[in-house]
């Protein structure tokens, strides 16, 4: 008859499907309450009344009478239907689990049952779990305010729908009426279960007591330490009740609290029961129903025995339990935290220096990670629900990293050597307990079949285990083993079983270890879930993320931050499948948990990284060239004898004299800061990767995506751009910094391993392009705007020269101090250095936006050449007769104003030579070996060849920054301008023209006084020379696009104007001749720069005599001094 009874196999069932149920009443419970996520029927205007009405009547509602009331459900009936059903359904699974649990419990007691947690642990377990979940669940239905409304509407919405109402309505109605007060009804149910509740409860004292210890007792018994007993470091843990060694503390005093509220008749009777209660009483204010719902015990235990006649002793015992409470129990638990970070940690040490220990010692991480919850726990429902008390502190832990940290890096160290249990336990099963259970099965006297088949199973199964299954790595499932042994258990726990448990006190003994040693080999994720799962924590996200704030401003604890995020990973163990509606949110709170964990944990990191960067930054800066000019004065003062610095002057550091130290106990800001470093670097090396749900989450990635945006954003601040005033630091000054950074940076993989490389690559490689990832301007759009801006702008209005000799751009000596040095920002090092920062992407945006610039130039002159058209076309024809030349010259319009565009387009294309010369020289340094290769093309390329390929070889050579003779930039540029309405000859002849006008202009260069030529710059001092660049560079573009032959038309060009500038020789007019000679060298310098011109087309048509007496004249007044 017992063998029928099932009574395994339903407790099983019905605590599964009860944890469902309570989750499913929770989650009801949750969304009536946030008005962002309840149905919208209950917050509709026109549903009041309807609401109003069922409220009022509930459960008997007429249906029929009250039309007016009910007439909004009417209307919406089919949506009512809908919006409800699934909260109605859920109700009635209420029902169905009261019923089944009723039956078994009344089953229970007629057997007349035996519970002993030391003996039959699992039936115990299972039976007070059922009792605790069914409370939960009838508390929870009471704490849902619209139970009454979504059942009446239903109901309202079914009746109207079918005619009638439906079947289960009436007891559903009724149920929930009763619940109303939830104690007292509890409490009249479970009076006939009094004698096997209390029996179960009282078989918990040893067990509590023995487990509810101040910190000091257990400092004493050396809890969890193995180095307490060396000599017995290698032998396995053997105890009586190997489960209960890690059984929770929570799960225990909900048992004992809501065990004796619901029996509470024992406490009057029972000294024993009065101890127990008391006890738990003293522990805590809250006990955790489901989640984030609590019990306040003290305030439900007083209101319900006030309504009971007798229990004034109990009253007053209550409130004394609660002032012992809040007098002691925090600072106890304070201090059971601040012993288990310290055992846990040798614990770990000792672990993870010798695993093969973790076969013998496995209860102690289990005990460990157990204890370690139970205060977690503790500490979050009553830090949420704290009470008035004078030492708040005792609630606040700023430690709690630690005990977190180390619960992760336990469970860790489990699942790593999973292998290394799993071959210890498959050994110990198979050679000691199975022979054991063998020995201890022998020695019963009377075996029933039914138990004697059970138990020889059990030695069979241990007996075929073999570590060669785990050396093949085969899945090992002793579930039905455990569930065998809990029938066993219910078997032989019933009145006048044939083979009472409790006669065979080692059989028990013996079973609940073996019991445990199978969850090592095939349910350790399972034991790892029951002792350290905290996924209670995404219920109270404030507790948790003010323990993390508390924790991250402790030093000492930034190691241990990790933790936070890691546990993140736990949540997704909370989901039950008869809630799955939940799984998303839960989702979403759990990743939002996690991420913000993770910033908060990279932006310290980036935050300490960079100012240990920006220190570095600082000493390195000390050492440039450019701060030893103090000390060479210095030096030369005290050579030379003279009066010492004044009282009042500081004397400024050495580099380097930061690193002397008197004392090395003082520690300095960069010593902090290391220390913070490599604090926070340590909690990276907790796990590679967290999972969470179904997301992998890479700590590392948020680390360096910090430290991507800040070091973007502080290398876009040293470059010191202000677009009012046109500052900006020296390209050479602000690679030094970033060189600085980046060696900093490298240093930074010695703390945590990151890919310092990829990170510096993705930030530079930004700055060459004109935005970056976050749309915020780059080096390359800042250089760029600045080079044209402020320096070819003064460039253009001759207050900038530039340089050909120093190949640079000089700032012209004035009576004011210049607010620009333009040396100091166009020199080669500073080129290069800009090569360096922007590279050839950058180069070829600053590239195409002094091409727009030119571009506009082009535009002008054109408009020009059409407004001249005419005179141009005869001052062609007749550039041989100078009577008709002289006429025409006199009618001819905008010289000046051609020369001066020709003058800025020559100055912006030699700016661009000359940093396309540094491009090179850097590219040929970081690169050789592709150089090669590019110049051999180029080279080998001829512009006659198929013009389409040319242009492609000097696209690239041109980003590789070599010069091309023809500039595949120009004529993209030149390209673009091209427009439907003009045809090619049309085109054609305005580039002529522009050369014919261009030529006709060039005498009117010697009236201006700043035209002379400067040996000391290799130019002029108005920047006439960069026409020589301009003409041929600007010409060959066109012609290119054109399709025209570009040497015919630059010899058209050198021919008139040769003629031109020889009349200036026939001009006697002092004014005009003075800078004759200066205006001579052009044509040099035309030819000199083209490579379609030479010097035999030059002597053809203008004197090489005239040229050399002109550099003689033009080199007189250098005045050249030796030694």
């Amino acid at each position: 008859m017992d063998y029928q009874q099932k009574l395994a196999e339903k407790l099983t069932i019905l605590n599964e499907r009860g944890n469902g149920v309570l989750i499913r009443m929770n989650y009801i419970k949750k969304i009536c309450a946030d008005p962002k996520l309840r149905p919208a029927l209950l917050s509709e205007k026109a549903m009041e009344p309807a609401i109003k009405y069922i409220n009022k009547k509930f459960p008997n509602i007429d249906f029929r009478g009250n039309v007016q009331n009910l007439n909004s459900i009417q209307r919406q009936k089919s949506q009512v239907l809908g919006a409800t059903t699934s909260y109605y359904d859920s109700f009635l699974d209420v029902i169905e689990f009261r019923d089944h649990v009723y039956e078994l419990l009344n089953t229970i007691d007629a057997c007349q049952c035996f519970f002993d947690i030391a003996f039959n642990f699992d039936f115990t377990k299972n039976y007070l779990d059922l009792i605790i979940t069914y409370t939960s669940v009838i508390i929870t239905l009471s704490r849902i305010e619209d139970k009454k409304t979504l059942v009446g509407m239903f109901n309202c919405a079914h009746e109207m729908t079918n005619g009638s109402s439906d079947p289960s309505y009436p007891r559903l109605g009724q149920m929930i009426m009763e619940y109303e007060h939830p104690w007292k009804k509890l409490t009249e149910e479970f009076g006939p279960h009094t004698r096997s509740v209390t029996s179960a409860l009282l078989s918990l004292r040893i067990l509590y007591a023995r487990r509810n210890l101040s910190a000091e007792q257990w400092r004493s018994a050396q809890l969890l330490s193995l180095l307490s007993t060396p000599a017995t470091m290698m032998e396995p843990i053997i105890c009586d009740t190997m489960a209960c060694e890690y059984l929770s503390m929570d799960v225990m005093e909900r048992w004992i609290i809501i065990g004796f509220l619901l029996c509470h008749s024992s406490l009057n009777t029972n000294q024993a029961s009065q101890d127990l209660w008391k006890m738990a009483l003293k522990s805590g204010l809250y006990l955790t129903l489901v989640r984030d719902e609590v019990l306040n015990i003290h305030k439900v235990s007083e209101e319900l025995f006030d309504s009971i006649k007798g229990y004034s002793k109990r009253i007053a015992d209550i409130k004394e339990c609660r002032e012992n409470f809040i007098l002691n129990c925090g600072a106890m638990h304070r201090e059971r935290r601040q012993f288990l970070r310290g055992a846990m940690k040798e614990l770990y040490k000792v672990l993870e220096d010798e695993p093969g220990l973790l076969g013998p010692k496995a209860l102690f991480v289990f005990m460990a990670l157990s204890f370690a919850r139970d205060e977690v726990l503790w500490l979050v429902r009553h830090s949420e629900n704290m009470p008035k008390i004078k030492t708040p502190e005792d609630y606040n832990d700023n430690q709690m990293a630690e005990l977190l940290f180390y619960m992760e890096k336990l469970r860790a160290l489990m699942r790593r050597h999973n292998c290394i249990v799993q071959r210890y336990y498959v050994q110990y099963l198979a050679q000691f307990d199975a022979l054991l259970l063998n020995d201890t099965i022998q020695n019963i006297y009377v075996c029933p079949e039914e138990e004697s088949v059970l138990m020889s199973s059990f030695v069979s199964t241990l007996s075929a285990l073999s570590v060669k299954q785990v050396d093949n790595k085969e899945e090992f499932d002793l579930t039905a083993l455990r569930l065998d042994w809990l029938r066993l258990q219910a078997y032989t726990s019933v009145n006048k079983a044939p083979l009472p448990l409790n006669d065979y006190p080692d059989m028990a003994r013996v079973m609940n270890m073996t019991q445990f040693h199978t969850k090592m080999v095939d349910s350790l994720e399972e034991l790892l879930h029951e002792t350290s799962e905290l996924s209670i924590l995404c219920f109270f996200p404030r507790v948790f993320e003010k323990m993390f704030s508390q924790s991250s401003e402790e030093t000492t604890m930034k190691r241990y931050l990790m933790a936070f995020p890691s546990v993140c990973s736990h949540f997704s163990q909370c989901v039950h499948h008869l809630c799955p509606e939940e799984a998303g949110a839960l989702e979403k709170r759990s990743l939002c948990l996690c991420v913000t964990f993770l910033e908060q944990i990279a932006k310290q990191t980036s935050s300490v990284v960079l100012e240990l960067c920006a220190e570095q930054c600082n000493l390195n800066d000390q050492l440039l060239p450019k701060h030893c000019a103090e000390t060479i004065s210095a030096a030369r003062h005290r050579k030379q004898k003279k009066p010492a610095q004044k009282k009042g002057e500081v004397q400024r550091e050495k580099p380097g004299a930061e690193s002397l130290r008197k004392d090395r106990t003082v520690y300095t800001n960069v010593d902090k800061m290391h220390l913070m470093l490599t604090e926070l670097c340590s909690s990276y090396g907790l796990c590679s990767d967290i999972i969470v749900f179904d997301h992998i989450i890479i700590p590392t990635e948020f680390l360096l995506s910090h430290l991507e945006i800040r070091l973007s954003e502080i290398i876009v601040r040293m470059a010191n751009y202000n677009q009012t005033t046109q500052d900006i630091a020296r390209p050479s000054d602000l690679l030094a910094s970033i060189r600085a950074y980046i060696a900093n940076l490298h240093s930074f993989s010695s703390y945590v391993n990151v890919d310092v490389t990829r990170l510096v690559k993705s930030v530079l490689l930004q700055q060459t392009q004109p935005l970056d990832s976050h749309g915020v301007q780059t080096l390359t759009t800042l250089y760029t705007n600045w080079y044209l801006e402020g320096l070819l702008r003064q460039a253009s209005s001759c207050l900038i020269v530039h340089c050909p000799t120093m190949h640079c751009f000089v700032s012209q000596t004035t009576d004011t101090e210049p607010t620009l040095r333009a040396e100091q920002f166009s020199d080669v090092a500073e080129l290069q250095a800009l090569a360096e920062l922007i590279g050839s992407y950058g180069m070829r945006f600053l590239g195409e936006n002094l091409m727009w610039h030119i571009t506009s130039q082009v535009s002008e002159l054109k408009k020009m050449v059409i407004e001249n058209m005419d005179i141009l076309v005869q001052m062609k024809n007749n550039f041989d007769k100078p009577e008709e030349m002289a006429n025409l010259k006199r009618r001819l319009t905008g010289e000046e104003n051609v020369l001066k565009r020709m003058t800025i387009i020559g100055v912006i294309l030699s700016f661009r030579l000359m940093a396309q010369d540094c491009l090179q020289d850097i590219l040929q340094k970081h690169c050789p070996f592709l150089m090669g290769p590019v110049e051999n093309l180029r080279d080998f390329i001829s512009p006659e060849d198929n013009i389409k390929v040319t242009m492609s070889v000097y696209e690239l050579a041109s980003a590789a920054g070599l010069k091309c003779d023809i500039d595949p930039a120009l004529v993209t540029a030149i390209g673009n301008m091209h427009t439907d309405n003009t045809s090619l000859d049309e085109e054609f002849k305005l580039s002529r023209l522009l050369l014919v006008y261009i030529a006709v202009s060039l005498p009117n260069l010697a009236l201006d006084p700043n035209s002379i030529y400067s040996r000391e710059h290799g130019g002029h001092n108005n920047n006439i020379h960069c026409l020589a660049t301009a003409i041929n560079q600007l010409a060959i573009a066109m012609f290119t696009v054109q399709n025209r032959n570009i040497e015919q038309q630059l010899k058209e060009f050198l021919l008139l104007a040769s003629s031109t500038l020889l009349q200036l020789g026939q001009n006697v007019e002092k004014v005009e001749c003075k800078n004759r000679e200066s205006v001579y060298l052009l044509l040099h310098m035309i030819v000199e720069e083209s490579p379609y011109l030479t010097q035999d087309m030059l002597e053809s048509c203008f004197p090489y005599v005239l040229l050399r007496n002109a550099y003689r004249e033009v080199h007189k007044a250098f005045v050249v001094t030796l030694g």
